[in-house]
Order: C-alpha cells, then sequence, then structure tokens
C-alpha cells in the first residue's frame, strides 16, 4: 500500500518531494539524537551543539508544515483523491516532528545534568537503548525511502522491545531503594520517557509502511 501511495503522490508535481521530505525529516531527527547522546556522555559540549539542535529543529517543523500544505493543496486540487492515505501521510510528518521535539528534550537533560552517570543498572541499559534507537532510525528511513516492508517490520519488533526496557528501567527506579542522587534519578527517568517515545513514534511511521493505517497511534495506548 505504501508503495502505491508514494507513486499516487509523486505523479503529481506539487507532491514530488513530500516522501523526500519526510526523510528529510527522520534524517535531522536522527542527527539530533546522536549530537544529544554526544552531550549526555559529555563527547561535545552543550554549547558546541545547542544552536544546532535548535536549528534543526525548526528545519523539521518547516518540513512538517510544507508537507501539510502539498497535501492540503492537492486535496484541494483533486478532490477525488483518496483523502484516507493523504491524511495518513499528515499524521506520520507529524510523528516525524515530534520525534524532533523528543531528540531536543534528550539534548537538554545532558545540558541541565552534568553531574555524570554513575550507576551502572540504569546507564548501561539506557546505553544500549540509545544504540537501538539510532538503528530504528536506519530502519524506518529506509523503509520509508524503499517502501521496504521487511525494514518496518524489524524496526516495529526492535520498538516493542525498547519501550518494554524503558518501561523496565522506570518501574526499577520507583522501587530502588538503595542511595542515589535524586538529580541523576530523575535524568535516567526523563532519558527512558524520551527514548521511549522517539521509538514510538519511529513505529508509528513504520506502521504506515506496511499500510496499517487503522493501526496509526495505536501504540499510545501502551502509555506515550
Amino acid at each position: 500500500m505504501f508503495r502505491q501511495l508514494y507513486t499516487a503522490l509523486t505523479s503529481a508535481d506539487t507532491l514530488s518531494d513530500a516522501f523526500s521530505q519526510l526523510t528529510e525529516m527522520l534524517d535531522h531527527g536522527s542527527w539530533m539524537f546522536v549530537r544529544a547522546n554526544d552531550v549526555l556522555h559529555s563527547k561535545v559540549s552543550a554549547d558546541e551543539v545547542h544552536d544546532s539542535i535548535y536549528a534543526r529543529d525548526r528545519a523539521i517543523n518547516e518540513l512538517e508544515r510544507s508537507i501539510r500544505r502539498k497535501l492540503l493543496r492537492h486535496l484541494t486540487v483533486n478532490p477525488g483523491f483518496d483523502a484516507a492515505v493523504c491524511l495518513a501521510l499528515m499524521s506520520i510528518a507529524k510523528d516525524a516532528e515530534r520525534i524532533g521535539d523528543y531528540c531536543k528534550n534528550v539534548f537538554e537533560v545532558g545540558e541541565f545534568y552534568t553531574e555524570g552517570f554513575h550507576v551502572p543498572r540504569y546507564h548501561e541499559p539506557l546505553d544500549e537503548i540509545a544504540e537501538q534507537t539510532l538503528e530504528m532510525f536506519r530502519l524506518v528511513t529506509e523503509a520509508c525511502r524503499a517502501s521496504d516492508e521487511g525494514r518496518a517490520k524489524e524496526a516495529m519488533k526492535l520498538s516493542r522491545r525498547i519501550r518494554q526496557r524503558c518501561d523496565s528501567i522506570i518501574r526499577e527506579l520507583f522501587r530502588d531503594e538503595s542511595e542515589i542522587e535524586v538529580h541523576e534519578a530523575v535524568a535516567y527517568s526523563l532519558l527512558a520517557r524520551h527514548f521511549k517515545r522517539v521509538a514510538g513514534h519511529l513505529s508509528n511511521i513504520a506502521t504506515a509502511v506496511l499500510g496499517r493505517l487503522e493501526e496509526l497511534d495505536y501504540y499510545r495506548e501502551s502509555g506515550d
């Protein structure tokens, strides 16, 4: 279905770059996610990447608005065109926009919390989740570019694992009776929530690649 949608939309001049703009949004989000994690691990300072992070976020926002304008224009000129698929693309463009917001939130954790991470049972799984999330970015971007259902399915499976691990970390933090600095615990909790939401929105985009339009936003039932 996604391949048919791609063909239908790109056959119109006003929509020829709608899908390339979507993948551009994902590329920006992936870049932001990498830089945010670099700040978390003190590989770069927050000051070094602050302006670039926010500039990328603004670029994502403008691309989302551009996609919406194209789709609304197309529906106005072609009222017989299937509105459902246009609404689906609007929906996943919004997912890509929200990913930018959460990547910015990850950056802000590193910007505001500068005391370092000292509890391996939390920061090690979160580091693994960050790597898995980057793999999700790759899978979802490739799935969108090539309408690759295999990569979309891989991404959705990975998303489920990521979200389950994030929930597990948060539950463990609530139960933890050992001494852990409050600010550090807050940082772990925020990162788990932000990583979970990035994975959830990426999964939603993968859902559209599979043509399961009725399931868009369904992942939010699990706590987003």
